[in-house]
């Protein structure tokens, strides 16, 4: 929560002990802030930023109509509140003008004028981080943060209170977001941070402000067209020199790229992965199918036993990244492999189906890594092999749904392709010789139910697999409601 008062000091150019809102006024509570519409809740602060969607100053109304209790609006821009559509009164602040409301109705939506939305919105982010006295963990690299949050805020949920930022909250637009979210309620906040710009490094640091932050792979995987790895590797880079001496700096030993950011840093470092030199380090792995996987895991001269209901490799990595943060703030070892054994039940869910067949719901983490790991996992069944996509992680490009298509055709009997951009991994599969009636193409819920009635049956395995959406958990709904359905 955030008070009216705070949020007008905070967007100031510079902080000035200027007018003072009334009492009954610079009370009023804000719950969050969003810069997009559609996301806007009941007594948010909505940010009118320029989008794919047009200009933000058209959605104010959109955002009022869900909820909204402020709008941060661009000076000059709202002259006529008539314009705006509204059906709720507005009220107009401007700190720097010096114009402050001496009352306003109940219901009244608060338009708070600045220089610039963005620029103003990250002030006030800087100046409410410094409000909170909690670990704030940062998850950098450009494969795995995702998976590396969820699993860390599951491991730490039952022993620390833990604030876990929204995906895709990680940018210079996004980040003031999270920070907006934090509580001084708790005693954690994850945040995965998209880092790929050295000019941007400095602001996102001094925006978040780690005591820890984690490393996990720099790769290709999930690069904007034309990013280099270089430079990429410069702007982590430029990130964690900026890290005090009693923050840590949590590494993955296996990467070398990564492996680098050591040189010259000045914060404590600490190493995970599969080579004994690291201070956290994993061996004998074994893939247990729809059990997930098994290792053995030692630090210092403790070795324990794990077993996890992830998929793949990369996962061990995941943990263990987890673990390591545990460790630097002196969590017990034993609570640490006991909240990975317990609390990581993110994935592999597996339901009845259509025909008889068999669901894995796998939408916990849609990286490209994870994709080929529930695809090879998927082959490893006694059964028809056959796959529902729909859109993967946010930051992937054509090139890694095409290596997802190149290793379905490898695998799969049917695969089913949902929307855009998904279309791009049965291209691919067709491209690779897989026969065009056996890569189904839709557009809806309905379409793609449909095929599946038509294709699949008893002894197939079906695995679901995209990021979260409202759409593909209607297609698991649906799919489980029409078994149901046929049986009864």
């Amino acid at each position: 929560m955030i008070s009216l008062e705070q949020i007008i000091v905070g967007v100031q150019l510079e902080l000035t002990a200027a007018h003072q809102l009334p009492s009954t006024l610079a009370s009023v509570r804000l719950s969050g802030a969003c810069i997009d519409s559609r996301e806007a809740t009941l007594d948010c602060l909505y940010v009118a930023l320029p989008s794919e969607r047009g200009d933000g100053h058209a959605f104010i109304a959109a955002a009022a109509a869900r909820g909204a209790r402020a709008a941060l609006v661009q000076r000059g821009r709202v002259a006529d509140h008539g314009s705006l559509g509204l059906d709720r009164p507005c009220v107009d602040i401007d700190p720097e003008q010096g114009i402050w409301p001496t009352h306003a109705p109940a219901d009244a939506v608060f338009l708070i004028s600045v220089d610039e939305p963005l620029a103003a919105l990250q002030r006030l982010a800087l100046r409410q981080r410094q409000r909170f006295d909690l670990v704030l963990v940062a998850v950098l690299g450009t494969v795995g943060k995702a998976a590396t949050q969820e699993v860390l805020a599951a491991m730490l949920s039952p022993t620390l209170r833990t604030y876990k930022a929204p995906r895709g909250t990680g940018t210079l637009r996004s980040l003031p977001v999270a920070i907006l979210g934090l509580s001084t309620q708790q005693q954690n906040a994850l945040l995965e941070l998209r880092v790929d710009a050295q000019e941007d490094a400095q602001l996102l640091y001094a925006m978040a402000q780690p005591q820890i932050v984690i490393v996990t792979q720099i790769g290709p995987l999930h690069l904007e067209p034309h990013a280099s790895l270089e430079a990429v590797w410069q702007a982590q880079h430029a990130f964690v020199q900026q890290l005090p001496a009693d923050a840590w700096l949590i590494l993955n030993r296996d990467d070398e790229r990564v492996q680098r950011l050591a040189e010259q840093a000045v914060p404590q470092v600490f190493t995970y992965g599969l080579d004994p030199s690291a201070d956290l380090w994993a061996n004998n792995i074994e893939s247990r199918g729809l059990d997930g996987i098994t290792f053995d895991v030692h630090y210092r001269q403790q070795t324990s036993h794990v077993k996890l209901p992830l998929i793949g490799l990369h996962s061990v990595h995941t943990a263990l990244a987890a673990a390591a943060v545990g460790l630097v703030q002196g969590l017990d070892w034993d609570s640490l492999i006991e909240g990975l054994r317990t609390s990581a039940q993110l994935r592999l869910l597996s339901y009845p189906m259509i025909g008889g067949a068999t669901l894995i719901e796998d939408t916990y983490s849609a990286s490209l890594m994870s994709s080929i790991a529930a695809l090879t996992l998927l082959s490893e069944l006694s059964g028809g092999h056959c796959a529902i996509f729909g859109a993967l992680d946010a930051e992937l490009q054509e090139e890694s749904y095409r290596a997802v298509g190149a290793r379905a055709a490898d695998v799969l009997d049917h695969v089913f392709v949902l929307g855009e951009p998904a279309r791009w991994i049965g291209l691919e599969a067709l491209e690779r010789g897989m026969a065009v009636d056996h890569v189904h193409f839709s557009a809806s819920a309905d379409e793609l139910l449909a095929q599946l009635k038509a294709t699949v049956g008893p002894d197939d395995y079906v695995l679901i697999k995209g990021v979260r959406s409202a759409l593909l958990r209607s297609v698991v709904e649906r799919v489980q409601t029409s078994d149901q359905e046929g049986r009864a």
